[in-house]
Parts: structure tokens; sequence; C-alpha cells
């Protein structure tokens, strides 16, 4: 095969695995990694520039965008909340049916909308389960992630591989596939995963006891006592003579030298009045009687009172109440594997500046000890307290690379445009006729759905912008002209002719074992959409080097695309479970590796049957 390619081959191939090599290590973000390879591709001559462009009007790239925007109105208005809970209601506290239900409702769910929003979603609902069955979660979140992924294969829409091969089928003239074409594969992959996590997995899931259980609790309340605020609220006056005497809050180093945290400032507007409670903004000044209500250990804020001349009093009782209100609240949220935060101090990236938050402490999966705001380098897997107003809260949801915002008490949980929740259900089942009676192409629909979920009013078009996993569609965008650039120096058909070679002498099925292998191998490290506008090509290259129907390899690689089970990092889902779970590496390797083992033999004895050769 080497000795019969150009340097053209050479430097695609170049390319590539460069491209790969930054995808696995994560030395920069994927959506970077994957721009430099279109200006890669543009400067080395290997595609013209409409060529290099093409994916960002591609119709795969536009109705996974749009779909997006119906997920993310799916989520605002809270529909998905009110379905997945009311199907979690008949689960009871047995641990096989609670896993049965939790699968099917997460897989049902993951069918029409984004499998990373519904996880997030159920997450905290599943949680409260397991505390109030005397479950370990680690038992169940597992199944919550599996059932996710396994559910997002059996719709057209469910996940962006779907959409890939069905795109590119159409591109070649070929039959696409239609809305319910993944569905018998799909529903015969979901029976077989769900029989093997009551038979088997469930047997090796975990039984990990977090180290501290901040995943679980539904109430701002039992977050202040799980985190033991109560103990560590303080109350400093300030003194005339005060050097703090109008400083702005924001240039204090209560936080950066003595770890003391700045809850809430109370001041009297005249002598004798009873304090009242303002915001904690940076650009506000103190004043002589101003009341700081902070948390920090008791030695701390001692030592702080001593060297800002401060009276130190005891936290009265209606200091805890005044941090939860409509206004303000608390809430944790989740580092992912990707996030900016890695390895920085809350100190170092100016947390309460940024995101007019604060932050009141740090929990990590398997340990118990106290960690310093000031001195903790941050890891994947860290949850962090915040404190604030709830809108402040709710922002950090824009930056989903950074945070995951977990255990989310009822006040935020409230949907800013619940009233809207029937439109958009009527919405998303207008769509799904449209996309189920093939009346218009899937990209038509799934923009007039988003449209209208604007229009109606379901979320802003600013909140559509935030929906939007902008780095997912410009990696598949940027990802598409470096398929184009293979077809173009011949390396598909190069690699197709060594697949047939290699294992084409066996049949047409040894080649779909090779091919769902090889993407199954590739999607643990790489991204599901990355993966298929890979192999995707190769595949169909494959089936018409050997004279067989395309559609059996093609439906393979998206399927396969989705079986990430063996890696935390392997899918967002799992990411998200991980910390909640308290779960390792080996874990998801111990169960993910047979499951994909099973999907792969049902693979092999039904899509044959369905997709003849």
């Amino acid at each position: 095969m080497f000795e019969s390619m150009t340097l053209e081959m050479w430097i695609a191939l170049g390319i590539l695995g460069f491209a790969i090599l930054f995808f696995i290590t994560e030395w920069l973000r994927v959506d970077i990694v994957a721009l430099g390879v279109v200006v890669a591709l543009m400067l080395s001559g290997l595609v013209s520039v409409e060529q290099a462009l093409s994916g960002f009007s591609n119709p795969a790239v536009l109705t996974i965008a749009a779909l997006f925007v119906v997920g993310g109105a799916v989520l605002q208005t809270g529909l998905a909340g009110d379905i997945g809970k009311r199907i979690l209601q008949i689960a009871g506290q047995e641990p096989l049916r609670l896993m049965v239900v939790i699968m099917l409702t997460v897989a049902l769910l993951s069918a029409f909308m984004s499998d990373t929003g519904t996880v997030a979603v159920l997450l905290p609902a599943i949680s409260s389960l397991a505390l109030s069955a005397g479950i370990s979660a680690s038992k169940l979140l597992i199944p919550l992630a599996y059932g996710a992924l396994l559910g997002g294969a059996t719709t057209l829409i469910g996940t962006p591989p779907n959409i890939i091969v069905s795109d590119l089928l159409h591109e070649q003239g070929l039959n696409a596939f239609q809305f319910f074409d993944y569905t018998p594969i799909g529903l015969l992959l979901l029976a077989a995963g769900m029989l093997f996590m009551l038979l088997v997995g469930q047997r090796l899931l975990p039984d990990h006891k977090p180290a501290a259980d901040v995943q679980r609790v539904a109430t701002a309340e039992e977050l202040l006592d799980l985190y033991r605020l109560p103990d560590n609220m303080f109350r400093l006056r300030v003194r005339r003579g005060s050097e703090l005497v109008g400083m702005r809050i924001g240039d204090t180093n209560l936080r950066q030298e003595f770890d003391v945290t700045i809850l809430q400032v109370l001041s009297e507007t005249q002598p004798g009045d009873i304090p009242q409670a303002n915001p904690v903004e940076a650009e506000s000044r103190f004043k002589v009687g101003d009341i700081l209500v902070v948390q920090g250990e008791a030695d701390s804020v001692a030592h702080s009172a001593a060297v800002f001349n401060l009276g130190l009093q005891p936290a009265e009782a209606q200091d805890e109440t005044s941090l939860i209100s409509n206004e303000v609240g608390v809430a944790e949220v989740l580092l992912p594997p990707r996030s900016s935060l890695l390895g920085k101090t809350v100190v170092d990236v100016n947390f309460g500046r940024r995101y007019h938050l604060t932050v009141l402490a740090i929990q990590r999966p398997a340990t118990h000890q106290k960690l310093s705001l000031k001195e903790t380098d941050l890891r994947f897997g860290d949850t962090l307290l915040v404190q604030g107003p709830w809108s402040n809260i709710q922002e950090l949801r824009k930056y989903r690379r950074d945070f995951v915002v977990i255990g989310q008490p009822e006040e935020m949980v409230a949907a800013p445009t619940r009233s809207r929740a029937p439109l958009a259900l009527l919405i998303l089942l207008g769509m799904l006729i449209l996309l189920v009676t093939n009346l218009v192409p899937v990209v038509t629909a799934s923009m007039l759905a988003a449209l209208m979920m604007v229009l109606s009013g379901c979320l802003s078009i600013d909140d559509a912008y935030y929906a939007i996993d902008w780095k997912s569609v410009v990696l598949v965008a940027c990802m598409i002209p470096m398929s184009i650039a293979l077809v173009n120096v011949g390396m598909v058909d190069q690699f197709a002719q060594g697949i047939t070679d290699s294992l084409g002498k066996l049949g047409p099925l040894t080649v779909l074992a090779g091919l769902y292998a090889l993407t199954s191998l590739f999607t643990q490290v790489l991204s599901n959409t990355a993966t298929t506008v890979l192999i995707a090509p190769i595949a169909l290259a494959a089936a018409q080097e050997m004279g067989v129907q395309p559609y059996a390899f093609l439906m393979g690689v998206a399927i396969s695309a989705s079986m990430a089970f063996a890696s935390p990092v392997a899918s967002p889902v799992n990411t998200l479970v991980t910390g909640a779970g308290n779960y390792r590496f080996s874990d998801y390797v111990k169960v993910g590796l047979p499951l994909i083992l099973v999907t792969l033999v049902v693979s092999l004895l039904a899509l044959p049957a369905l997709w003849p050769f």
C-alpha cells in the first residue's frame, strides 16, 4: 500500500496524523485544530478554497446546528425535565427496575434531542432517586450515560453521525437513510444493551460511595448544610479607622491573603437603623458601620479582623437564609475535561470579577480534606459551590466548555419560559411529522423548527446562539474538507483497497466487522462526528470496490460511532456522570468494552438482514 503512495498522499496523511494527535492529547482545543486542518489543506493545495469552505454550507452541518437550537428550546421551557421526571415517577426503588426505567427514559429523550442535554437534565433527579432508594449513584449513572448513547442511535436526528452518513448517501446520488431507518437496529442495540446491563453490567458496576454527596442534593439549604457553611460564617463590622473604609470591595485581598469570602454586605442608612442587605459588587465601597457576612475558617477570619481593624461577631440565624432567595442562591458546577480552568486556582482565573459569582468551596472526588480556594489547582471532576444571583449562575450554562451546572435547587430549575412548554412540544411534533413523512429535506425541517422556536418565544435569539455547540459545528464543518482531500489524493480508495484486500476475501460481513471495530476504537479517543466524517467515505468506497450495497457498511459506521462506552472522555455524557458517580477510568473499560463486543455481535447479525449486501 505505502509503496504506491504519492507525495500528495503523504501530505494528506501527515495533516490527518497531526490532527488526530492533537485531538487525542488535547494540547489545543478541537475546534482550533480543525480550523488548522482547513488552513493546512488550502496552503498545501490539496483542496480548492471552495472545497475547503464547503463544510460550512453542508446540509449536515446546518442540520446539526438547527437541532441544537430545537433541543435548547426543549430544555429551556422545562419540557424535557417534565417528561423525564414524570416517567421516572414510575421507577420505584428496586435497583434493577430503576435501571430499566432510567435507560428507557433517557433513550426516549435522546432519540429526539441532545443526549448531553438529556443527561444534564436527568442527572440531579437520578442522583436524588439513588439517595432515596439507598443505592449508590455509581450503580445508576453509567446506565444513564449508556442509555443516552444507545437512544441517540435510534433515529436520524438522535446523533450527528446518523445525519452525516445519510447526507453522504444523498451526495452520492443514493437513497439517503430516512428518519426511522435507524430505529430497527437502534432498538435491537438498546434491548441488547439493557439486557447486558441487567445480567452482566450491573455486576461489573462499581459501588463507589462519593466522597461528598454534592450531586445528590436537591435544595440550596441542603447544599449549605453539606458544605458546613453555617459553621463557617461570621460577621465583621467595619470600624471607624479601618483601612477598608472607602475602599472598593473588588480591591480587597480578603480572599487572596486570608482565604475569607465576603458573602453579603449589610449597611446602615442611619445609625440605629436595621442593616439592609446589599449585593456584593466589585465597584461598591465600604462605609463605617457596614457588616460583612463572611465565610472562612475561624482562625483566618480572626486574623483578617485584626489586620483590618474589624469587629468580629458570630453569624446570626438570618445570615444563612440571606444567602438564598428568589434573587440569589447557591449551586454547584462541575469542571469537564476540556475546561480552561484546569491547572489554575480560583484566584488565578479571577472568578469573582469574571463571572460575578463567589466560590464558597471546592469538592474533589475521593478527597475528604478541605481544599484551599487560594492554593488548590483545579482538576477535571472538581465541583465548585458558587453563590450569587440566580441570573449569573444561569449564565454559567453559556460556558459549556468550562462548566456543567449540576445539582440545581428548585429556585434555579424553574424554566424561564415554562409557560411555552406546550408550544415547544407542538413545534417539536411538527418537525418530527415533516421528517417522518419526508415532505421536506431534513435540513429544511430542522431549520424551520429552530426558527419557530425563536419566533414563538420558546427561547430568545441570544439563547439560541448559546444553545448551539459551536465547537462541534466547527469540528464537523472543518473535517469535511479533510475527507474531500483524502478523496482527491486517492487515499480513500487506498484505504478501501487495503480493507478489501485484507478482509474482503472473507466476505462483506468480515469487512463490516472491521469497519465497526475501527470506528468503535476511534470514537473512544476522537469525537463521534470526526470519526464518522473520516471513516464513512472509506466504508462507501469499500462497498463500491467489492460491488456490494453500501447501506449496511454505512449504517454500521454510524451505529458504532455512538458506542463510546469505554472511556470517561469518549463522550460528553460519560464526562457528565464521572464526578457524580465517583467513577474511575477503569470502571468504563470494565463495563464498556464487553458492551461494545455485544453491540458488535448484534450488529453483525442484524445489519445484513436489515440491509442486505
